[in-house]
């Protein structure tokens, strides 16, 4: 996959397009900004901000030596965290609807009282897994997929909204109105756009910009 260059008001609005465009996550890509634009006068002299997006190479390293990795990683984390913890490796329930997509490699973090790894709607955990990707990207000079859960949080998470995309769905289609759901994160958003990609009377994009960015489950055009 070549690198891709996109233009936008904002790096991170530019960034959220050509995620969507390549229909991968942020740490799966290498980001390069060409310019981070101007807002100019009065709308006079303003640029828009650029920039170029790689994504990373799959793993050609062994994969349990990947995994391996990964979990020391993911321990020393947990230490400079102060969390005492037991990462238990599992398989992951969920398949890519990408039949090519590589399975991914999952921790799944158990212990007592660890609500502080998972964060409001997820956001701690979230950020974590995003750490241990790039910390393992930055070493492996690959791309590897890594899923961290915590008690079977994410696990949970992701039913549910497969649950709630489906209400919605039908709903949308009874009444031929859009819907439009709360904001999520991307890994969320992936997770709507991907259980509607095949419905075959709605379909889904998104809008917004950073924190407020969320999906629009509509019509499709016949």
């Amino acid at each position: 996959m070549q690198s891709l260059e996109i233009s936008a008001k904002t790096v991170e609005e530019a960034i959220q397009q050509a995620l969507e465009q390549l229909n991968v996550t942020r740490d799966e890509v290498e980001v390069t900004v060409l310019s981070e634009g101007k807002s100019g006068i009065l709308g006079l002299g303003s640029e828009e901000a650029r920039i170029r997006v790689t994504p990373l190479a799959p793993v050609t390293a062994d994969a349990e030596d990947i995994a391996g990795t990964a979990r020391g990683i993911l321990e020393e984390m947990l230490a400079a965290l102060g969390v005492r913890a037991n990462i238990v490796r599992q398989r992951w329930p969920f398949a890519d609807q990408d039949e090519a997509a590589k399975p991914p490699v999952v921790f799944n973090i158990r212990g007592d009282d660890l609500g502080i790894l998972i964060g409001r709607r997820g956001q701690t955990l979230t950020s974590l897994q995003y750490i241990l990707r790039l910390i393992l990207a930055h070493r492996t000079k690959s791309w590897e997929p890594i899923i961290i859960d915590v008690e079977g949080y994410r696990q949970r998470r992701i039913r549910s909204l497969r649950s709630l995309a489906r209400r919605m769905a039908a709903q949308v289609a009874d009444s031929g109105m859009p819907f439009t759901l709360e904001p999520m994160s991307a890994y969320e958003r992936r997770v709507i756009h991907m259980t509607l990609a095949d419905h075959p009377e709605v379909t889904t994009q998104s809008t917004g910009v950073g924190e407020s960015r969320k999906v629009i489950i509509l019509m499709r055009e016949q």
